[in-house]
Order: C-alpha cells, then sequence, then structure tokens
C-alpha cells in the first residue's frame, strides 16, 4: 500500500517507520523527563506507551539504538528494588542486572566513557547486590555475586568486599550506604539531562510545541494545573535527603579503603552482559531480549526451537531462561515463553 505525497506514491511501511520512530524518540524523552522529575504516575503511563513501541520494532536501527537502550535501562532502575515479581515468576534475572546489561550496550555506543559512566556501572554492580540484602535475600544476592564479578585482579577488591558484607548480613553497613540506591538514581539522573540536551531536536516535542502556542492551549494549562497526587515512599524514585558522603566522589573510595580503585566495562561477568559482548552483532539481543519480545502475538513452536531448548536447558540448567534465550537462535521469544515452553515439553514426555 502507498500513500500519495507531492512527488507521487511513498510506501506506506516507509511511512509508519518514520512516524514510529518519532513516538519512540517522543516516549523515550518524556521517560527521561518523568525519572528526572520523580513523577512516578507519568513514569509509569509513558512506560506502558514506550513498551508498546518496543515490542513492535522488527529490528532496531542504528540511530535508535541509543533512544532503546536508555528506555529500558530507566524502566529497569524503576523496578529495581521490587523483586518479588520476579522471584514468584521464576526470572533469575533481577532487574538490576538487567539494567547493567542495558547500560553496557548504551557504552558501546559512546564514543568515550568518562567517570559517569565508571560511577554508574559501579553503582549498579553494588545495589544489583545490596536491593537483595535489604530484602532478606542473600542467597539470591550470593548468586548475583557470583554472576557479576570474573576472577580478574581489577574485580577482586570489590567482590571481596561484597562478599565480606553479604557473609555480615548487614544491609547497612557504612559502605552500602556511601554507594546507596538514591546515589544511584542521582547520577542516572545526571546522565539523562546529557541525553536530553543531545536530543533537544525532537521532532514531536516541537510540532506539538507549536500547536500548542498556536492554539493558546498553554495558557489554559496554566490556569487549570493538574492536581499533582502525593508519592508514598516506595514509589518516589529518590528521597528529598542525602548524606554528605554520597556526593563524595565515588571513585575515591575504594572496598578495602584504598583510593582509585576501578572495574573496567569489559571484565565483568554478568550472566546477561558477558553473553552480550561475545556475540558479534546485536542481532541477537534485538530479535530475542525480553525487553524488546513481550507482548507479542502469540506463534506456534517449531520442532528446531524445542530441540533449542532442550540443548540449552542441558547446557545451563533448567532455571536459567534468560542465558539459554541470549545464547540460542529462537525468534521473538522471550524467557517466559521458554520457561511455560519448557513446563509444556516436560508434560508432553511423562504422558
Amino acid at each position: 500500500m502507498a500513500v500519495g505525497g507531492g512527488g507521487g506514491a511513498i510506501p506506506l511501511g516507509s511511512v509508519e517507520a518514520l512516524a514510529a520512530d518519532w513516538m519512540l524518540e517522543f516516549a523515550c524523552y518524556c521517560l527521561c523527563r518523568h525519572f528526572g522529575e520523580e513523577r512516578p504516575a507519568e513514569f509509569q503511563r509513558w512506560r506502558d506507551v514506550a513498551q508498546a513501541l518496543l515490542t513492535g520494532l522488527s529490528r532496531i536501527s542504528t540511530q535508535q539504538r541509543k533512544k532503546v537502550y536508555v528506555c529500558q535501562l530507566l524502566m529497569s532502575v524503576a523496578e529495581g528494588k521490587e523483586l518479588e515479581w520476579h522471584f514468584k515468576n521464576e526470572e533469575r534475572i533481577s532487574p538490576l542486572e538487567s539494567a547493567l546489561s542495558f547500560w553496557t550496550l548504551l557504552e558501546r555506543e559512546e564514543m568515550k566513557l568518562d567517570k559517569l559512566h565508571e560511577d554508574i556501572r559501579r553503582l549498579l554492580q553494588i545495589q544489583a547486590v545490596a536491593v537483595h540484602m535489604e530484602k532478606g535475600y542473600f542467597k539470591e544476592a550470593a548468586d548475583i555475586l557470583e554472576r557479576l564479578f570474573t576472577d580478574s585482579e581489577s574485580d577482586k577488591p570489590l567482590r571481596v568486599k561484597l562478599a565480606t558484607i553479604l557473609k555480615s548480613k548487614d544491609p547497612y553497613v557504612p559502605f552500602l550506604q556511601n554507594f546507596s540506591y538514591n546515589h544511584l538514581i542521582s547520577k542516572i539522573k545526571s546522565y539523562i539531562e546529557l541525553f536530553m540536551k543531545e536530543n533537544e531536536n525532537n521532532f514531536l516535542l516541537q510540532a506539538a510545541t507549536q500547536e500548542v502556542e498556536s492554539k493558546g492551549l498553554g495558557a489554559i494549562e496554566l490556569q487549570n494545573p493538574p492536581v499533582n497526587v502525593k508519592k508514598s515512599p516506595s514509589s518516589s524514585l529518590e528521597t528529598k535527603q542525602r548524606s554528605m558522603k554520597e556526593k563524595e566522589n565515588i571513585t575515591n573510595q575504594s572496598p578495602g579503603g584504598k583510593k582509585n580503585l576501578t572495574v573496567r566495562p569489559h571484565s565483568q561477568k554478568h550472566q546477561v552482559n558477558h553473553v552480550l559482548g561475545s556475540l558479534n552483532s546485536l542481532q541477537n539481543v534485538e530479535n530475542n531480549g525480553d525487553a524488546l519480545a513481550r507482548g507479542r502475538k502469540r506463534q506456534r513452536w517449531t520442532n528446531s526451537e524445542d530441540l533449542e531448548l532442550k540443548s540449552g536447558v542441558r547446557k545451563f540448567g533448567v532455571g536459567n531462561w534468560a542465558k539459554i534465550l541470549v545464547h540460542g537462535n529462537f525468534k521473538n521469544r522471550t524467557s517466559v515463553m521458554l520457561k511455560d515452553r519448557w513446563r509444556t515439553l516436560c508434560r508432553t514426555d511423562q504422558s
């Protein structure tokens, strides 16, 4: 199908693709804005919009990559302390581990990594363990610690420090308070401020602004301001109070009291990061990632997919669905789909 234009008929698919790119760009802008302004209700509304747009992507273009990864990073961080749902559904990868995988992809889109990138990576690593300790999930915290770090010398100080804290089962030690969840949120806010400045030329935002100005809608909204719903403590992305220690230079503090401890991005053993880093392209992530495939239409499982699933279970074990997903050759599948299919196969084999 084609649509008319000044120069003749234009393929409808091309028009839809461009319009979808504009919508994704605008949704990303709204997510960044509401995350930064701590508006959880608005953030949740635009999160749903962004998820719908991401689900509709058949592929990620080069110009869309950074926007997609920023959306996924913010959505994962916003769910950083919501652990019960993931355990209930047997999801082995926690929200902050997922955020760390998207942060790695974002780092690859940058020309140069600076201190802010190192700070955010460090905080994601620490808080991925700390939030589980706060909930009393010490076994899960130990599993995450094992997935996050390699045996390299650069990883050792932080790994040893977190392991020692984990043994004490005290989530309120000064080290974790210095590298707190609120500090992580603050650093991510700094990053998205820079991201928004780099993406000021937002077509839908500019067009909508002109339309509002031409019709005087802005003046009407000022006369009838929206009612702000009071946020509960659990829904706030960041409390208003921070300790002075959190404002200190994060790279000037080390687990052993020494300074200038750094963890290099490519030395991580994160369950998802390590897999993504070993891929020759982003195609497997784009086609198979949970973050991009939620809500897809039901499709029949092929015999080759069943064999791929069985092979993955033999290699990685039952329950490691995210790892099986990114290693396997699946099309438009999620880790939840793999888990459900495995249950079906087990019932079939027993009958």
